[in-house]
């Protein structure tokens, strides 16, 4: 996809900034939760071509398809079972 057609291309509802993504051949807007699919290296920006993101997708988060359980929770919790952030009350 042209870098340069993609600078200039936003989000026909809310005119805001779209994210490539590559791999599933969309531009998504994270602020409305579509993702317009692109074909044949052509962005199709109707709102009725466009697929709903799911929660996690409007995040960033990781899905299950990315190994995102298995990558999340690792290094979040501290040596001794606490979760990250919380604090033990010492005497």
């Amino acid at each position: 996809m042209d870098k340069e057609l993609l600078a200039l291309l936003v989000c026909p509802l809310c005119q805001g900034k779209l994210k490539y993504d590559r791999d599933q051949a969309e531009l998504r807007c994270h602020f409305d939760g579509l993702a317009y699919p692109i074909r044949d290296d052509i962005p199709v920006m109707l709102e009725e071509e466009a697929r709903v993101m799911s929660v996690d997708e409007k995040l960033n988060k990781p899905s299950l398809q990315d190994g995102g359980l298995s990558a999340m929770g690792q290094g979040s919790e501290q040596k001794d079972g606490q979760e990250a952030g919380s604090h033990k009350p010492t005497a």
